[in-house]
């Protein structure tokens, strides 16, 4: 019996898994390696395409921090995560498939297929996270979630790959668009067992007269508010998360189109320098989780977050692309480290039964974070970059001089401002988390919800 226990939980978990592993291959082709650069260089051009990109990163995680509690509680009362999950799959598949039609000047239509990409992957990743207390037991959340992520990203290597052999063999925008088609198919395929084959945990729960799913999703959210209030120390995690995740989420946004801005990076360069993230991403996500497991989340948060902001401050200075590359792979282990650790405090911290509640309420200090993060780096960037553009020859920043191959001077230098806000944000935010008292949370997370 215990055996056939075992192998169902290895099976669920592993349909959890291989879900990563499509949802990966969109953030490496679309955030990272190729749309980014594509929107901001090729369909809008110049320093605008960074504030225009910023503010469709923004929009699209606006959105999903107002939907995203309300679809969290809904899913939960409902029993039907997975099949939430679904629909807003299908809207990130389709939509990252579409952008195959936007070239050059389809600013608009770009930013719009983005946005609606994005609502999906993000808030399906609310109803995905939601799920790992049913395929994990609360001493294994740690290491099953830091197993997600690195098994995640070793899928989104081979998309990569997929796309840098696409993208290597032929020249033009065309192949670009198309890889695209690759990554929306590649995500499905990965997506689709779990979607199909993994039994939810409980049933739907009857619903009274005179009330209906909103209405109980709106009551059950206020209940939420009130609970998450009562564990003081899980809102001290919130708060820190919310600003140390602006840091991560800025540089993640923002990666490719740095180094093209910076060194002139090819397609080809931004593949592979995304390939190299992701491959350092898989050893700091296991990494992350054993220390979780080991010793505890929060220490797992400080030690990679400490590296995060030295890569970043090395980001700041760096002058070649070597180094460039360097800082790219030490970034990598922190990363995904952070990410995934801080997504499996929620898990912990969270009571039994709430899960989908205290993830959507995650999802909201997330979102928030991801929605004022990137238009502030994209704005910052833009700005800056008039700024000295207007300056002419007389432009300059501390010690920094002009980067051959690269963009114009002032576009460079707004770059490298713009950088400085990741860091505040990265420090301040680990400065509020030293703060959070773990053990203390973990006792709450038993504690009744006030009434």
């Amino acid at each position: 019996m215990n055996s056939e226990k075992h192998i169902s939980s290895n099976r669920r978990r592993w349909l959890w898994y291989l879900y990563d592993v499509g949802n990966s291959s969109y953030a490496a082709v679309v955030i990272l390696a190729i749309y980014a650069a594509y929107f901001k260089g090729h369909v809008v051009g110049g320093v605008e395409g960074s504030r225009l990109w910023g503010v469709s990163v923004g929009i699209a995680m606006l959105v999903v921090a107002v939907i995203s509690p309300v679809l969290g509680v809904i899913a939960d009362y409902t029993g039907q995560k997975k099949r939430f999950l679904g629909y807003f799959t299908a809207l990130s598949v389709a939509c990252t498939a579409l952008l195959y039609f936007v070239q050059k000047g389809d600013i608009l239509l770009g930013m719009v297929l983005f946005i609606l990409a994005e609502i999906g992957y993000r808030g399906g990743q609310v109803f995905y996270n939601s799920l790992l207390p049913e395929v994990a037991e609360q001493e294994e959340i740690g290491r099953v979630s830091g197993n997600g992520w690195a098994i995640g990203l070793m899928g989104g290597i081979v998309c990569l790959f997929i796309v840098l052999a696409l993208v290597t063999l032929n020249e033009g925008t065309w192949f670009v668009r198309f890889s695209l088609v690759i990554t929306a198919i590649y995500f499905a395929v990965f997506a689709s067992p779990l979607l199909v084959w993994f039994q939810e945990q409980g049933g739907e729960k009857k619903i009274l007269p005179g009330e209906n799913i909103f209405s109980i999703a709106f009551t059950r959210l206020r209940h939420t508010f009130q609970s998450v209030r009562d564990h003081r120390e899980f809102i001290k995690y919130i708060v820190a998360f919310l600003i140390y995740n602006d840091g991560i989420l800025m540089a993640i946004n923002f990666a490719a189109i740095f180094g093209a801005v910076m060194f002139g990076l090819d397609q080809q360069q931004i593949i592979l320098f995304m390939i190299l993230i992701q491959f350092t991403s898989v050893i700091g996500a296991y990494i992350s989780g054993w220390i979780a497991d080991k010793r505890s989340g929060k220490a797992s948060l400080v030690i990679f977050l400490l590296l995060m902001i030295v890569s970043v401050v090395g980001l700041f200075v760096v002058e070649t692309v070597a180094g460039f590359f360097v800082i790219g792979g030490v970034a990598g282990l922190a990363l995904s480290s952070v990410q995934a650790v801080s997504r499996a405090m929620v898990g912990t911290l969270a009571p039994p039964g709430q899960s989908a509640e205290f993830y959507g309420f995650f999802a909201v200090a997330g979102r928030t974070s991801s929605f004022i993060g990137p238009t502030i780096y994209g704005f910052v960037a833009a700005e800056a970059a008039l700024f000295f553009e207007a300056q002419g020859d007389q432009a300059s920043f501390l010690w920094f001089r002009l980067l051959e191959g690269g963009a114009p001077f002032a576009e460079q230098l707004g770059q490298r401002v713009a950088i400085l806000p990741v860091i505040l944000f990265l420090v301040v935010g680990l400065l509020l988390l030293l703060s959070v008292n773990e053990r203390k949370a973990r006792q709450s997370a038993t504690t009744p919800v006030s009434s």
